[in-house]
């Protein structure tokens, strides 16, 4: 007999995706591909994900460039700011480039960004 998530696809669409761990309150964070993206939206909604509520915080991806090196190393952090208080120093000062991500991050979510210009 055959599952109701076996029926819509959902098995299968969801090992398309690669598992990257789990943040601090042990919500599992899924990559998954952009072709595969809208698919699986709908098929969490029909089994009830039905609250889209995206937790408010900052993603910097960080690469170290060194001269002779074939591959730089590379490390995404995400910073985690309450709902509450959505406050995060800002790090506008370490890597200019952080401007545009900081302005509209605030602008879209409300995180304050402590010391940017």
């Amino acid at each position: 007999m055959t599952n109701k998530k076996e029926k819509c696809g959902i098995d299968k669409k969801m090992q398309r995706r690669l598992s990257l761990g789990f943040d601090y309150q042990g919500i599992e964070t899924l990559q998954i591909k952009p072709e595969d993206w809208y698919s699986i939206a709908v098929i969490l909604y029909v089994y009830g994900y039905n609250y889209l509520c995206g937790l408010l915080a900052s993603v910097y991806h960080l690469t170290r460039i060194e001269y002779g090196v074939d591959q730089p190393e590379e490390v995404c952090i995400k910073v985690f700011a309450p709902r509450n208080n959505p406050r995060i120093p800002s790090v506008f000062w370490v890597w200019k480039s952080s401007d545009f991500q900081e302005r509209e991050s605030y602008d879209m979510l409300g995180i304050s960004y402590e010391n940017h210009p």
